[in-house]
């Protein structure tokens, strides 16, 4: 999948839309600093310019999203989101779910991961799994401290979504904590090979120091709510951990696995069975939890374009997964009713002071 998805990387571009657009954007580096990695990051935002939009993202094969580049911004404060992709993922990946929760007044915020990126899959920076919570918060650190980026945000208004293992960079923010040592365990008994292979590429119980560092606590008390969206891996999260978890939550889960063997060669480390772990063990009395239907691994990225699988099987065989969703579902039926989800959940976990 990295393959295709670094092709597309390549390929995307801004093309001119005549519509009116209310969604800003600009993109930023964090710099090295204090022992963190740089990193590139998108950000959303609302604007009341006239300026003609361009479709960000627009490939051949993936559909864009009209925003307006680097627009004013409105004033604030506004509440924040930030977004975290997946292994071998980027910020486009979720770019259609900015799009939406910046008409509903938020700013949102992706960063590329280092390491686990599209653009970045360095195995130097792949194992040191601990460090995609803290590029959260650098984010939040950037955006709290520099106005002129966002327009403003309110600090205590502050959520967190997350895609497959963008999911566990959430709750790991939120207060979860991983046991590498215990998933390292009869790994193929407890999770398969495919979960075993990418904890091998994630450094997951390499060593004593790794394994200390990924069960430290990597919370972020500005976080006010999490989501996940089909997260992996979810079942080497620590049951206590998750009890003790104090922000709401809402956890989505796809309603269908992919198979096996399909799973393998897309190196899925995800399940509905870390969605229903994860909310078993989460308060009751805070989480929500739903699968949507029609949904897999895969339809919570962009949509695809209609020929969009057949491209891609041409340019990387095997890798036409990333547009397939369930039987007879549409991926943008589902993108609204995961939209739906996500902004009434944030409407109660984040009131209005």
């Amino acid at each position: 999948m990295l393959k295709f998805m670094l092709l597309i990387a390549l390929l995307v571009s801004f093309s001119a839309q005549s519509a009116f657009a209310a969604v800003g954007f600009r993109e930023m580096i964090l710099p090295d600093e204090q022992g963190s990695r740089p990193m590139h990051v998108s950000i959303w935002y609302p604007t009341d310019t006239d300026r003609v939009p361009v479709l960000l993202g627009e490939t051949p094969a993936f559909r864009g999203q009209p925003v307006v580049k680097d627009a004013e911004t409105q004033t604030g404060p506004h509440p924040l989101v930030l977004l975290s992709h997946g292994y071998g993922g980027s910020w486009r990946n979720l770019a259609w779910l900015a799009r939406e929760l910046v008409h509903k007044g938020y700013v949102v915020a992706a960063p590329d991961h280092p390491g686990t990126t599209t653009f970045d899959m360095r195995p130097p920076e792949a194992v040191v799994l601990w460090k995609r919570p803290r590029d959260l918060s650098r984010v939040i650190d950037a955006l709290l401290s520099v106005r002129e980026l966002t327009g403003g945000i309110a600090s205590d208004r502050i959520a967190a979504i997350g895609h497959s293992l963008g999911g566990w960079t959430v709750i790991e923010l939120a207060g979860g904590r991983f046991d590498a040592k215990g998933a390292m365990t009869n790994c193929m008994t407890q999770f398969g090979s495919v979960y075993c292979k990418i904890f091998k590429a994630l450094g997951v119980g390499r060593d004593a120091a790794s394994t200390l560092a990924l069960g430290a606590d990597l919370s972020d008390r500005r976080i006010g709510a999490v989501v996940t969206l089909d997260l992996g891996p979810g079942r080497g999260l620590t049951p206590q951990s998750l009890a003790s978890v104090r922000v709401p939550a809402l956890v989505v889960g796809a309603a269908e696995d992919v198979d096996k063997e399909t799973a393998a060669k897309a190196d899925i480390a995800a399940t509905n069975k870390d969605s229903a772990y994860l909310a078993q063990y989460l308060p009751s009395a805070t989480t929500s939890y739903a699968f949507v239907p029609g949904s897999l691994h895969f339809s919570f990225m962009q949509s695809c374009k209609p020929g969009a699988a057949a491209l891609i099987e041409q340019e990387a065989p095997g890798e036409s997964i990333v547009c397939k969703d369930g039987q007879g579902a549409d991926r943008n039926a589902i993108h609204r009713q995961v939209a739906d989800m996500i902004v009434a959940f944030l409407q109660r976990a984040l009131p209005t002071r």
